[in-house]
């Protein structure tokens, strides 16, 4: 008989797909990473479903049962509290206001804690970071701006509400073309991800585009705008100048803005989460940052005032892929089920 509390259940709920991995007693992970198709639009309810059988498939590829299950992590592109979503976000309409942390205790007989997908991927980084005791910040630039605080020993800061580390939304002194500050999708303007995101990127690059110097740009034609973004990264990797132009700003505003919170939370470590940590220029985006962080931080977070030689705030690209918030999720339910 399989014995209980013996595995662990990290689940990552995407709008595409649902990531999930097992790991066991010491954290390590056991098996594959398994994907399935998220239903997030379609209810809640339809999206329990693929996860019981990505749980089923994890407990399959260990060759056990769900007996064994000492408990479940689950992250969700959303804000929520105390496992209850505040807001829609990419969900369906019943997510929100759903109690979603007890209703999957109760189907599936397992204790469940949920946090969103900035915090997750946080923990997930630091769990895979076995020689790292201190503080680390995650900053993620993807379709928004995300990131998560992970404090020493691996809790996760949340705040009182579970609202707490929305990077993307502190304010930067940076104007549009038309010295405007641009709107951000949150309904403020001037918010970091406004500079620094996948929606961002195409409001840079159709202003850019429509300048007489980038007639000629290989870009310009009838494609969606949305399609020309997703090709920039390429451009840039080619070293192209309107692509290259783009990235430094924002690599340049990113910095800028983690510097502001690396004054208030002095986390030691800065991981680049995201897309960017895999393309051929990111050494190049990463000095970028480092441009825009040095232009804002104080001396005193680049090295310290006792032992010049120590660097007191690290940066370092994101190293756990696709599967870091769910081997996020699947650390804390071990830390806190085990």
């Amino acid at each position: 008989m399989a014995k209980t509390n013996e595995f662990f259940v990290g689940l990552d709920i995407g709008g595409t797909t649902v990531k999930s991995v097992l790991v066991d007693s010491l954290g390590e992970q056991i098996g594959p990473l398994v994907e399935v198709r998220s239903m997030v639009k379609e209810g809640y309810e339809k999206t329990f479903a693929q996860l019981d059988d990505a749980i089923d498939q994890l407990a399959a590829n260990a060759g056990t049962t769900r007996l064994s299950i000492g408990g479940i992590g689950l992250d969700v592109p959303a804000p929520s509290s105390h496992g209850v979503i505040w807001g829609r976000a990419n969900l369906g309409d019943d997510w929100v206001g759903t109690d979603i942390q007890s209703k999957l205790s109760e189907r599936t007989g397992k204790p469940v804690f949920m946090t969103n997908d900035g915090n997750a991927a946080a923990v997930g980084e630091y769990a895979m970071r076995k020689k790292h005791l201190g503080s680390l910040l995650l900053v993620a630039p993807g379709t928004g701006l995300g990131g998560g605080l992970v404090l020493p020993g691996g809790k996760c800061y949340e705040g009182a509400n579970g609202m707490a580390l929305e990077v993307g939304h502190i304010s930067v002194p940076f104007l549009e073309d038309d010295g405007t500050l641009p709107d951000c999708t949150c309904g403020l303007k001037g918010c970091a991800e406004a500079w620094v995101s996948l929606v961002a990127l195409r409001r840079r690059l159709r202003f850019e585009l429509a300048k007489p110097e980038w007639a000629n740009h290989p870009l310009q034609g009838d494609a969606p705008i949305e399609e020309k973004a997703f090709r920039l990264r390429d451009f840039c990797e080619q070293g192209d100048a309107l692509a290259v132009k783009i990235f430094k700003q924002q690599g340049f505003i990113l910095g800028y803005a983690i510097a502001d919170l690396v004054r208030v939370f002095d986390p030691g470590l800065v991981i680049i989460g995201g897309g960017l940590a895999e393309t051929s220029f990111r050494d190049q985006y990463m000095d970028w940052i480092m441009e825009g962080f040095k232009d804002r931080a104080w001396p005193v977070y680049l090295r310290s005032p006792i032992d010049p030689e120590k660097i007191t705030t690290d940066f370092e690209w994101a190293i756990g892929g696709d599967a870091a918030a769910a081997i996020g999720m699947a650390y804390t339910a071990r830390e806190m089920f085990a």
